[in-house]
């Protein structure tokens, strides 16, 4: 499935474009416990989504060096903001493959817009971008990905493997990871202690 294409073809008919998927208690996968992806593409072929509470073991200044966009001396010249800019665990498929979602105040051919003010670009341009302060405003860099089949997604919710919320740019992109769970249950009303296992949407 080409990701990027199999967005802009599906049309908004339920699908969960923009949404949380947050996993709920006893989620069977170790790799989704107390995640949250944000959706970035979904249609009756499929759906393919970030983890935003994961990190790497990686900054991005590193990433920079690795993917030969700049040297270890260029690297360490970088505004703090960049130097600081955490690399997270997009998911479990094609983990060497990056993503940035983004703000929509970059935009380029490229970039998926998934909603008015979050996009999505799959290029080593919006690397070069951020690294030279010509970047979005705020912007999330992931490798890898979760992606669910036709039909596979709709299932693992209907087993109460996830819970759906609407998604908001300021928890997206907020910085706090270890609290991004939380407090994305909490923005919804539901408090992580009297969340049982039952199925149900925000």
């Amino acid at each position: 499935m080409d990701l990027l294409r199999h967005k802009k073809k599906a049309a908004s008919r339920g699908f969960l474009d923009d949404q949380f998927l947050i996993a709920m208690p006893g989620m069977k996968d170790d790799r989704f416990t107390r995640s949250v992806i944000y959706v970035c593409a979904h249609s009756d072929e499929g759906a393919m989504g970030l983890i935003i509470n994961q990190t790497q073991q990686m900054l991005f200044p590193d990433l920079l060096v690795q993917l030969g966009i700049m040297n270890e001396q260029e690297a360490i010249r970088l505004p703090a903001q960049a130097r600081d800019f955490v690399v997270r665990n997009g998911g479990p498929v094609d983990r060497s493959r990056g993503f940035v979602l983004h703000s929509g105040d970059y935009r380029v051919e490229s970039s998926l817009t998934v909603s008015d003010d979050i996009c999505l670009t799959a290029t080593v341009d919006i690397l070069r971008a951020i690294s030279s302060g010509r970047g979005p405003r705020h912007a999330l860099m992931a490798l890898g990905y979760s992606g669910w089949g036709a039909g596979q997604l709709e299932t693992e919710i209907a087993e109460n493997g996830w819970l759906t919320c609407p998604a908001n740019a300021e928890l997206l992109f907020d910085t706090d990871i270890e609290r991004k769970y939380d407090r994305i249950l909490a923005s919804i009303g539901i408090d992580l202690a009297h969340l049982s296992l039952a199925a149900g949407h925000a």
